[in-house]
């Protein structure tokens, strides 16, 4: 079921309402700050319930400095500009 734009599963409760699944999405909602994808509810052999939750990723765009500008992109460079970002030296990090 859909709840609030969050996609509902729900394993092993038949008598489970539409009341307690918006409960369910506001308990996790309260206790994360990235928005909900998914939440799985699950029945336990012990009475209780297994909560499993996704989050929904961010879309984010790449920002490089290169050659003392911070592009995102380099998609309206000329070849000399392109040619010297190839040719840089990536350095590596050790542990």
């Amino acid at each position: 079921m859909l709840i609030d734009g969050v996609e509902v599963k729900v394993v092993g409760l038949d008598d489970f309402t539409e009341e307690e699944a918006k409960n369910y999405v506001d308990y996790v909602r309260e206790r994360v700050s990235d928005p909900v994808k998914s939440i799985e509810v699950k029945k336990c052999d012990d009475g209780k319930v297994d909560l499993d939750y996704k989050l929904q990723g961010e879309k984010f765009e790449r920002i490089r400095r290169i050659t003392g500008y911070l592009v995102g992109t380099t998609d309206r460079w000329n070849d000399s500009k392109r040619s010297e970002e190839q040719e840089r030296v990536k350095h590596t990090i050790f542990a």
